[in-house]
């Protein structure tokens, strides 16, 4: 037997097949997390790394964990009957929130399974939902299909979208079962805790074509899989630039960070944190494309689905950035000169060569060469002028963005890298230096960023902190104590005892900051500003 899958889409809306290997057998991903996640910076130090994976090391770790009981998802597949499985079995069943869907009455529903040759496409739990419905003689009068989108303005909805419970929560077996192989792989004894941090950073980057008739500009200017060093990183970051989206109004610059409501801070705040948290531990960020490579290839989620199926093959070694450049699985991008105009093409980082495909997604397809063709590798072989306009948008797009934080005050905030980088995207040069100066690039080392005093500020922060939270404890005991209406409750709880022991650890605290200090270090610390007494 063959399986095929689909990677994208040709001119004429056609599903592009390709056979996998005959040994291929999809890896078990579970989602844990989603757009709402909280995450801490641990330093290695203050680990004991016996808990982790015996061939990971990174300096420090980022741990996360999900904020979220159910998913916002737009399962855009699930159009197709049977394809989407797993949005199917969850439109199956009840108590589901649905946005963009069209609610279909009985007479609707009859009609729907009736159509016997498209009904038997969907999957059973699906089918029995729709039939049960049909043949209820109460109950609720409407239904929702994963294949019928609300109708807007004559045609199905681009962004249909339903609440989804997190898979860890719907799936504990396999929760438990990745956790115990872990367990096993390490040698962990029951009982004692299997740490999981980040061990890659892989985020999708959403592109599309030109379009002049609706005014939005080429994005599409990415291949597959691009490596970008992290002040590259952070300039795309920072722009959070994507292409049109369903979701949203149009192309531009989009994101969490970049809407108010949901930060009351000074965007700048989050993004020193982030990138101190890419300085401390030191991962490298590989994207890939969604939506468009080039104008000539729709290839929507496919590739960015794809990925993880490479990365679960490759030995860790191979994940190196250095390696795979060495090796000459990366090519670097360089800037160019159009017209007289220098263009950016550096900012795009390193892009996966042929060789990649061919070892890497060897170990996937069966001919992986005709997956990625020569010009879904270099998309400025599609159309050079669209190529050239995509990083141009790149670039004013970065620039405008990058300029909103000298007007909202936030660059007197930034960390001396990202004040740097700014400065550069907003103006091309920071002190007389470009991006490629050693100077500028030495701003990223981790070993001068620990060395230096603005790090050191974070760091004594963070220590006075948590020197005033001890004390607002200490405080708050007191007050408690004092009150005589709540003395058998103080007994009780036994605060006498907690106020002394919160005293001689502060003490001791007080005592041994320095030793604090050492511990945190390779940490994010905290913004100066905020909590410095």
């Amino acid at each position: 037997m063959t399986q095929y899958l689909r990677v994208g889409y040709s001119r004429d809306e056609s599903w592009r097949m390709f056979s996998l290997r005959k040994d291929f057998v999809p890896s078990t991903k579970l989602q844990r997390e989603d757009d709402i996640t909280a995450s801490i910076t641990i330093p290695a130090e203050d680990l004991d790394e016996s808990f982790l994976h015996p061939d990971v090391r990174f300096p420090a770790y980022k741990f996360a964990t999900n904020c979220e009981y159910r998913l916002f998802q737009r399962p855009d597949d699930a159009i197709h009957r049977g394809y989407d499985k797993q949005a199917e079995l969850d439109f199956s069943k009840g108590e589901n929130f649905f946005s963009n869907y069209e609610p279909k009455t009985r007479e609707e529903g009859e009609a729907i399974v009736s159509d016997s040759i498209r009904f038997e496409k969907f999957t059973t739990p699906l089918k029995k939902m729709l039939t049960k419905f049909v043949k209820a003689k109460s109950g609720p009068g409407y239904v929702v299909s994963s294949a019928h989108p609300r109708i807007v303005d004559g045609k199905p909805s681009e962004n249909p979208r339903y609440l989804q419970n997190r898979p860890d929560l719907e799936n504990p077996r396999s929760e438990y079962l990745g956790e115990l192989g872990s367990r096993l792989y390490r040698r962990i004894d029951e009982g004692r805790p299997v740490y999981n941090p980040v061990h890659a950073v892989l985020p999708g980057r959403r592109n599309n074509a030109g379009d002049p008739v609706k005014g939005i500009r080429a994005l599409a200017v990415f291949g597959p899989l691009h490596y970008q060093e992290l002040p590259e990183l952070f300039m795309d970051f920072i722009a959070s630039l994507t292409g049109k989206s369903p979701s949203t109004t149009g192309a531009g610059s989009e994101g969490a960070l970049t809407k108010g409501p949901f930060n009351a801070l000074l965007p700048v705040v989050d993004l020193n944190a982030a990138l101190l948290s890419y300085l401390m531990t030191g991962y490298e960020g590989f994207s890939s494309a969604a939506g468009y490579i080039g104008p000539k290839y729709r290839v929507d989620h496919d590739i960015s689905l794809l990925v993880p199926e490479v990365w679960s093959r490759m030995f860790l070694h191979e994940r190196c950035p250095k390696w795979l450049i060495e090796h000459g699985f990366l090519e670097e991008m360089s800037d160019f000169d159009e017209g007289g105009e220098t263009i950016h093409g550096s900012r795009l980082g390193y892009r996966i060569t042929s060789r990649f495909v061919k070892v890497f997604f060897g170990r996937i397809f069966a001919e992986p060469a005709s997956v990625f063709v020569e010009d879904m590798l270099r998309p400025e072989l599609q159309d050079h002028d669209q190529f050239v306009d995509g990083i141009k948008n790149i670039t004013e797009t970065q620039q405008k963005v990058a300029t909103s934080y000298f007007e909202d005050g936030g660059i007197d905030l930034a960390i001396p890298p990202l004040k740097a980088l700014l400065h550069i995207m907003a103006h091309g040069e920071y002190e007389g230096k470009t991006i490629q100066d050693p100077e500028i690039r030495g701003l990223f080392d981790r070993e001068k960023v620990l060395a230096s005093d603005w790090y050191q500020e974070r760091l004594e922060a963070k220590k006075d902190l948590r020197l005033r939270m001890m004390r607002d404890h200490i405080v708050c005991l007191e007050e408690f104590l004092h009150k005589q209406n709540y003395a058998l409750e103080a007994e009780r709880l036994e605060l006498s005892t907690r106020l002394e022991e919160t005293k001689v650890s502060l003490a001791g605290f007080e005592a041994n900051s320095e030793v604090y200090i050492k511990r945190i270090t390779g940490s994010i610390g905290v913004e100066p500003s905020f909590y410095r007494e």
